[in-house]
């Protein structure tokens, strides 16, 4: 399989590849220790912001990342016969108090997906759901298209 192009998205094929789905792949980092995990979103092309529900147990070790305002990358991807597209968001992770939340923020989360709590091994009483920003500091796109013929 030979690599035929590789090209960089225009920041509104990047918004678009984005905005047409609703899942990713989050990463968070803590030191030299990483941590990726998939993940359902918002997101608002004007700000360039991602809203995330993320849901946990208290003692888990998703709770201990996010406890430590870990950078974060959120990898967005897709497959359309030959041609592979994907974009790379990074930024810092805030949680958002639920004092603080905006009529903006609740339209925002209401684009993201619920988290299916029936693929939690814990009680719904003992999961604890956060609502985390992620104000993309860059966010990049490539398309890869390959011909299998060579």
């Amino acid at each position: 399989m030979a690599l035929n192009t590789q090209t960089e998205l225009s920041p509104d094929e990047t918004d678009a590849l984005v905005g047409r789905h609703e899942t990713g792949v989050i990463s968070l980092a803590r030191g030299d220790d990483p941590y990726a995990i998939p993940i359902s979103y918002g997101y608002d092309p004007d700000e360039r912001t991602f809203y995330l529900r993320l849901v946990s147990s208290p003692e888990s070790e998703k709770r201990q990342f996010l406890a430590s305002a870990p950078a974060a990358r959120l990898v967005v991807y897709e497959e359309e016969a030959d041609t592979y597209r994907s974009v790379v968001a990074q930024g810092q992770l805030r949680e958002i108090d639920r004092d603080d939340l905006s009529v903006e923020h609740i339209e925002q989360y209401g684009e993201a997906k619920r988290p299916l709590f029936e693929i939690w091994g814990e009680e719904k009483r003992d999961l604890d759901i956060h609502l985390y920003q992620l104000v993309a500091e860059t966010l990049s796109g490539r398309e890869i298209t390959v011909d299998r013929d060579q």
